[in-house]
């Protein structure tokens, strides 16, 4: 509260002491009631911050359809009826501006969605299935980065983009990272509370393995640091999504060190060239190489020389920490039929790799980084995990499915190492030891009228690999999240219901995850499609 004036500090104090106590939801929700209840809070320091129009949005505001669509980056959401667009958007730029959002929402039975960087697969962060009235806290404004290379530390605010993080980590050293995701414009405030994984998980873990302290804003519209919301809220937001329980204001995240140099190489194989008996031989390699290799592979639909003839390309890309000359002797003798050889290599910074795996060229300037903006395109995707080897017979009936789609793409990530290592009960997130890889299912398309047909590919293909992934449960990853797995009802949400989605998020961590919100949040107020239920009494 410091630098509040005392006649707001002294509201702030009363409301905050109020006891939450459950109530159904009211029939109609009032914009003049709400805004009643939170003008008092744009001033702190005795000092008016930008003015109230810049703050909320209404749906009358001038800016409001451009705020709303500015992160938005799946198209399908683009075109959503009324009824599912917020009522009004906050661009909050001080905390005081989050608690009272908070606490006026809670007062006037509207619902909230919280923006960081719009990625959500399934749009939950801005729009809403059958929650409403709702409003977005849209983080735009929260995203100072203080960097402290002595400690080894960063300080990151929840609206900052991951490729902001590694830009200022590069400002400060050449040899410390993060082991967060490759997309640059992704928001830390969601994909640090859902795991995050990248090009050196398999060294040093998940973004959220490297989380040391956080701010969140509680239901009762209470700051709290890891101290004060206690282990058991710090555990369920690193892995198990901080949408549940409240709203993530920043994070504080241990550096990790990097060699001066590393190196990467990037090997194409169409199935006429050998792909499958290759592919074959990665599932069964790259999650028992060494930690500092990172052994992806991307299969799509290619073109052939053959008229009307499509085949599956595989792509083999590689991030080594270490130079070229150990990286071709690391693969020669655990996976020699790839025929790796130096020249198939190049040699960077590990700052250059990011860059690489972002879609740039390594000779790009480092504030290509800082570009918050990306074209929006159709796509629907889904998760799964392998932990045994599909043979080749299967494979190459997985090739025929996967053609029948050229916009199909899956990713395969490898895991063991680091993440083997890890306890599946250190943080909610359970995915570790026994998985050979992930898999990622994307599928995109570029107009809305080929909408339906594309989904409807994406779940047959789905439910074709049922028989190779996971089972009890089959296991998904809250990151890629897929509503087709089960959503929340309206209401109330109920365990019976959330189960049939969350233990494949969280596996046996959904039950723990369920007791912490029932303790924090027992109204269910921050809730969505799908949220962690409260115990059912």
């Amino acid at each position: 509260m410091a630098g509040l004036n005392l006649k707001l500090h002294i509201f702030l104090n009363i409301i905050l002491s109020i006891v939450i106590i459950c109530s159904p939801a009211s029939k109609s929700f009032s914009t003049k009631s709400f805004l009643k209840c939170f003008s008092p809070h744009l001033k702190h320091n005795s000092k008016m911050v930008p003015i109230f129009s810049e703050i909320i949005l209404t749906k009358n505001s001038s800016s409001y359809s451009s705020v709303s669509q500015s992160s938005i980056r799946n198209r399908r959401f683009l075109k959503t009826p009324s009824r599912l667009k917020p009522e009004i958007i906050l661009t909050p730029f001080h905390e005081s501006h989050v608690q009272a959002a908070v606490v006026c929402s809670t007062q006037n039975d509207i619902q909230i969605r919280v923006r960081s960087g719009g990625h959500d697969y399934e749009g939950l962060s801005y729009v809403s299935d059958h929650f409403s009235p709702f409003m977005i806290i849209d983080l735009n404004n929260f995203r100072s980065i203080k960097v402290d290379i002595e400690k080894e530390v960063a300080f990151v605010q929840a609206g900052a983009s991951v490729g902001e993080l590694y830009y200022k980590i590069a400002e400060k050293s050449g040899v410390h990272g993060f082991p967060a995701g490759s997309c640059p414009t992704v928001g830390v405030g969601g994909q640090f509370s859902g795991g995050g994984f990248g090009t050196i998980f398999r060294k040093y873990g998940l973004a959220a393995d490297n989380i040391i302290d956080a701010i969140i804003v509680n239901v009762k519209g209470e700051i709290l640091d890891r101290k004060s919301m206690g282990e058991d809220l710090f555990w369920a937001i690193r892995g198990g999504g901080g949408s549940s329980f409240g709203v993530i204001l920043s994070w504080k995240v241990k550096l990790v060190r990097v060699p001066p140099t590393v190196s990467i190489f990037h090997i194409q194989k169409t199935l006429e060239e050998g792909a499958t008996k290759l592919f074959h031989k990665w599932q069964r390699t790259a999650n028992r190489i060494h930690e500092d290799l990172f052994l992806h592979a991307t299969t799509g639909v290619a073109s052939t020389n053959e008229i009307n003839r499509k085949t599956i390309k595989v792509s083999f890309t590689s991030l080594f920490l270490g130079t070229a000359q150990k990286l071709v002797s690391l693969l020669e003798e655990s996976f020699p039929e790839l025929g790796l050889e130096i020249s198939n290599c190049t040699e960077m910074s590990w700052i250059q790799s990011v860059l690489y795996f972002a879609g740039f060229s390594t000779d790009d300037p480092l504030e290509v980084l800082l570009n918050r903006n990306m074209t929006a395109g159709f796509f629907k995707a889904k998760s799964d995990y392998v932990k045994e080897a599909i043979s080749e017979a299967s494979l190459e009936v997985i090739w025929k499915r996967h053609i029948e789609d050229e916009g199909s793409v899956l990713i395969w990530t490898p895991y063991g190492g680091r993440m083997s290592e890890i306890s599946d009960s250190e943080i909610a997130f359970p995915h570790r030891n026994g998985n050979l890889y992930g898999i990622q299912y994307l599928v995109y398309w570029s107009e809305d009228n080929e909408t339906a047909n594309h989904i409807g590919w994406m779940r047959r293909f789905y439910s074709y690999m049922e028989a190779y992934v996971s089972k009890s449960p089959r296991a998904a990853y809250l990151n890629y999240r897929d509503i087709d797995i089960g959503k929340n009802d309206i209401g109330n949400t109920s365990y019976s219901k959330a189960s049939t989605w969350g233990v494949k998020y969280f596996k046996h961590n959904f039950k723990r995850l369920v007791s912490v919100k029932t303790k924090v949040d027992p109204c269910n107020f921050f809730r969505n499609e799908q949220s962690i239920p409260v115990m059912e009494s």
